[in-house]
This record gives C-alpha cells, sequence and structure tokens, in this order.
C-alpha cells in the first residue's frame, strides 16, 4: 500500500472514531445509581446501538462537572433547589429510587440480626457517643446478639456525595444538630474514608467491627449484611425492595418545582426510613443532546423497571414517568 493510501485510511479511521465519540453521550457524578445505569446503558446499546457511557464520580463531582459542561448530562442523589438550577441554567428530574444501608463486618453477628435503634444511630454516627460494639445504647435491642468489645469503625464518604446528603438527612430527623451536606464532619473516634459507594463498600469488607452507609445494590453485589433500622414509627425494618417500595409510595415530585424533593424517614409502619430518588441534570441550552439523552431515559423507563428492580432499585410509578414526559415536551427535550 503506498504511503499516500495509508494516509487517506488513516484519516477515514480518525474521522470515524471522531465520528462515533460525537455520537457518544457523556455523563458523569451519583454512585448511588451507578449500577442500575450500568445495566441500563449496556442494554440500551445492545438494543438500539446508541452509545451511552456514564462515570459514577459522585454527585458533587456531577453537579460541578454538568455546571461547567464538561458532560453531557449528570447525575446527582442531591436534589437542586428551583433557584439553583436557574442559576446555573439545568433541567433535572428523578431517575429512579433507592436505599442506603448500614452494612456491617462483625464476626459471627449475620446479615439483618443487628438491629439499630435510631438512638444508637445516633450515638454511633452523629454524637461518636458509643465507642465499642456493646455499648449498652447497642445492646439494649440486641440481648439475643454476642456483641464484642470491639472498638466501632464507621465508614463514610471521602467525596461529597449525594449518599452522604440524604443519609446525613436522615441522621438530621433524629438529631437536629447534625447538618445535612455532602461532606460532613464526623465526631465518630475511628473513622475511615472511601470514595464512592464501592469505596466505602470496601472498607466495610476489608476492616473488621466496621459500619457504614452505602447503596443497597453494593450490598447485594458483595455479599455485605445490613442492619434492621428503626423507623420513625418505631418499627425494626430490614432492608429489602418491598419496604422500599412502601417507603417510595410517600415521594411527591412535580414539575412545578423541577421535581425537587428528599423522600428521607418516610411515613408508614412498613417503610424503610432511609431511601432517596437520584436525579438527572441537563444544560437548558444543548436541545439536540438533550432530546438524545431524554431518548435514553425514556427507553430505560419502559425497559428498564425489571433490571432495576433485580438490583433493588424501585422503578418510578407510571404517573411520574408520564409527568416528566410533560416535563420534557414543555421544555422542547422530547
Amino acid at each position: 500500500m503506498t504511503f499516500s493510501k495509508l494516509l487517506t485510511t488513516a484519516l477515514i479511521a480518525t474521522v470515524t472514531i471522531s465520528l462515533a465519540n460525537a455520537n457518544e453521550l457523556k455523563g458523569r457524578g451519583a454512585s448511588f445509581p451507578g449500577p442500575v445505569y450500568k445495566t441500563w446503558t449496556a442494554d440500551y446499546f445492545k438494543a438500539t446501538k446508541n452509545q451511552v457511557n456514564y462515570t459514577p464520580t459522585g454527585s458533587g463531582d456531577g453537579i460541578k462537572s454538568i455546571t461547567k459542561r464538561m458532560v453531557d448530562f449528570a447525575g446527582s442523589d442531591k436534589p437542586l433547589k428551583p433557584k439553583t438550577l436557574a442559576k446555573k441554567k439545568l433541567y433535572m428530574f428523578p431517575a429512579v429510587v433507592g436505599s442506603i444501608v448500614l452494612a456491617y463486618n462483625i464476626d459471627g453477628i449475620k446479615d439483618g440480626e443487628l438491629k439499630l435503634s435510631r438512638t444508637a444511630i445516633d450515638a454511633i454516627f452523629v454524637k461518636g457517643t458509643a465507642k465499642f460494639w456493646d455499648d449498652e445504647v447497642i445492646a439494649k435491642e440486641n440481648k439475643d446478639l454476642k456483641l464484642p468489645h470491639k472498638p466501632i469503625t464507621i465508614a463514610v464518604r471521602a467525596d461529597k456525595s449525594g449518599t452522604t446528603f440524604n443519609f446525613t438527612y436522615f441522621l438530621n430527623k433524629i438529631d437536629s444538630s447534625m447538618k445535612v451536606s455532602k461532606k460532613p464532619t464526623w465526631k465518630a473516634s475511628k473513622v475511615v474514608a472511601g470514595k464512592s459507594n464501592s469505596g466505602v463498600s470496601a472498607n466495610i469488607q476489608q476492616i473488621k467491627n466496621s459500619i457504614g452507609y452505602i447503596e443497597y445494590s453494593y450490598k447485594i453485589k458483595l455479599g455485605l449484611p445490613a442492619a434492621q433500622i428503626e423507623n420513625k414509627e418505631g418499627k425494626f425494618i430490614n432492608p429489602t425492595v418491598s419496604s422500599f417500595q412502601d417507603a417510595a409510595k410517600y415521594a411527591k415530585w412535580t414539575a412545578d418545582n423541577d421535581f425537587y424533593a428528599v423522600i428521607g424517614d418516610p411515613d408508614g409502619e412498613t417503610s424503610y426510613p432511609i431511601v432517596a430518588a437520584t436525579f438527572i441534570l441537563l444544560p437548558t441550552e444543548k436541545v439536540d443532546t438533550n432530546k438524545k439523552v431524554t431518548a435514553f431515559f425514556d427507553w430505560a423507563y419502559k425497559n428498564g423497571d425489571k433490571s432495576a428492580s433485580d438490583l433493588g432499585y424501585v422503578p418510578l410509578p407510571t404517573e411520574t414517568k408520564d409527568a416528566i414526559r410533560k416535563y420534557w415536551e414543555s421544555k422542547g427535550i422530547k
């Protein structure tokens, strides 16, 4: 092959690659929905040959990236208020509902055996006064368990996190001294921080006598034990898809405020208390790209419920999906 033909071939390949990259949607942000987005994007490609790439870097990074227009869309577990959306020139809508579990690594304590009252959770994560596993505030609800006299290590997020935002929202309902934050200051004497839900999960898995907050699908994937948690009705609830669904019923979304809602600590005797929606952020000025993003999520709303449920998420109700589609139409991005 002559040099000119080699050059032509190389140029054609370069153009082909550039076009492929141009047609690829790029998103980043919340790690909370990472597992379900990974499944949805793979299934979407198989069905349509349209490529969507999502990198679970954390909600803080997602908000930063979309604000700077570094990606086509972003994920955030922390919903942005309408005033903030207007300032940043963003649209927002929910994608799916998930839950946060308190996973632990204690020898001899199996999945679902540990019960954590609201008072115990406050003592471990907020006040930092429960320093050992056999502390009376924990032992009180666990008379049948042999809790060790070992220091408690709490596993938390190192990055600005929507999972942390939703967990601290729940903690604030228990103890108002806890500020709702994507990156709070923890008072516990032993704290280990990891990036994203996968980093916190890995720390729990590796560190004996640790406990931390992670999205439910990470618990399932790694087979980590998780606690029963006392809800606002005083009932101890195991993290299950059924108890998440019971909690999600109390979500109140409306397009009037760009679907801003925090579900944490819902009513209901059978409701699991730490649930959260995860949201998508779009730049208002990128109409054509936004239409491609909404086409993907529209496909996921129609075809992704089973895979979401299989991973432990709660699909959005039909009426919410319909309201989101009307929201897209009103913005000219469907």
